[in-house]
């Protein structure tokens, strides 16, 4: 299973309780999904090894994203990191980081790739497991949502393997060789049996990523049927004209997208620090679509 673990849900800057937007997500590594000041210590904080970041996506260029980039690659330097790290964020991204570690005080000791990525069919980013795609959203300026995507699984259908009379024993050198000689003991006529005979492809998880971002299409199409939605919630109804004028969403209209686009869970996160307690934000949402969760610091999700 994928593991979220939310690291920071405030919005543009920190406050007593909670730090701005950051997500990791333990699958085959570690990934970040923005990453905000004092990332490494909320990594520490809530038992994700900093050192195991392999890749960092930022959704835009607003400080907040991106600044605990600088902290996180230096407390890397101290336990002597050699992997490379790779950034991927909109355009704009690589000439950012060449100008911050064009400074020998904030230079990385290991080798740190940056992407400057835009809206594509094709992943940014491809592991064994699953794949990372970018698409445009809605804010000032250039922004990006991402969709995290499991690739398919195969599974046995074990009625279809006893009627080709392939035993459970069979099943790793099947899945190994592609496929597997079988006699029958009546007849002593061998067959060849191959596996996707005997198998399905199971679709795989999904989590999408919004960024920051008012309700727009691409988020909806992207989101469609998705197992997770992580969405921009940072007002309230009431504030339904901020939102507009800020490019970010209310926490109504996070459930409207998610409702709409058949998705199974919302996380609603980016909240305004003017409201100390979620609880009307989180009202709000549910209202409308009753599997909605508040992205409050430390909290786990597994997908």
């Amino acid at each position: 299973m994928i593991r979220l673990v939310v690291l920071g849900s405030s919005a543009s800057m920190p406050s007593r309780e909670r730090v701005p937007s950051c997500f990791a997500v333990k699958y085959d590594g570690v990934f970040l999904f923005d990453c905000c000041e004092g990332a490494q210590r909320q990594l520490m904080k809530y038992g994700v090894s900093f050192a195991q970041v392999k890749c960092i996506f930022l959704s835009h260029l607003h400080a907040d994203h991106f600044l605990g980039i600088a902290g996180l690659t230096q407390s890397m330097n101290f336990v002597g990191r050699k992997d490379p790290l790779y950034i991927f964020g909109p355009a704009g991204t690589q000439k950012l980081f060449e100008t911050m570690f064009y400074l020998k005080e904030l230079r990385p000791e290991f080798n740190v790739r940056v992407f400057d990525v835009g809206e594509s069919s094709k992943p940014v980013f491809e592991s064994r497991l699953f794949s990372v795609r970018a698409f445009e959203v809605e804010h000032t300026g250039k922004a990006l949502g991402f969709t995290l995507e499991e690739k398919p699984l195969r599974k046995f259908d074990l009625e279809k393997a006893k009627k080709h009379g392939v035993s459970r024993s069979l099943f790793t050198e099947l899945q190994n060789k592609g496929s597997v000689k079988i006699k029958n003991e009546k007849t002593g006529r061998t067959k060849t049996v191959k596996l996707e005979q005997i198998t399905f492809l199971k679709p795989g998880k999904k989590i999408v990523y919004s960024g920051d971002t008012r309700p727009c299409k691409t988020l909806l199409a992207e989101a469609k049927d998705a197992d997770l939605l992580v969405h921009d919630a940072c007002f309230t109804d009431e504030q339904q004209k901020l939102a507009e004028d800020k490019k970010h969403s209310t926490a109504k209209e996070a459930a409207e997208l998610a409702k709409k686009a058949g998705a199974k869970k919302l996380l609603l996160t980016h909240f305004s620090n003017r409201y100390d307690d979620r609880k009307p934000l989180l009202e709000e949402a549910k209202a409308v679509f009753p599997e909605s969760t508040a992205a409050d610091e430390g909290l786990e999700l597994m997908v």
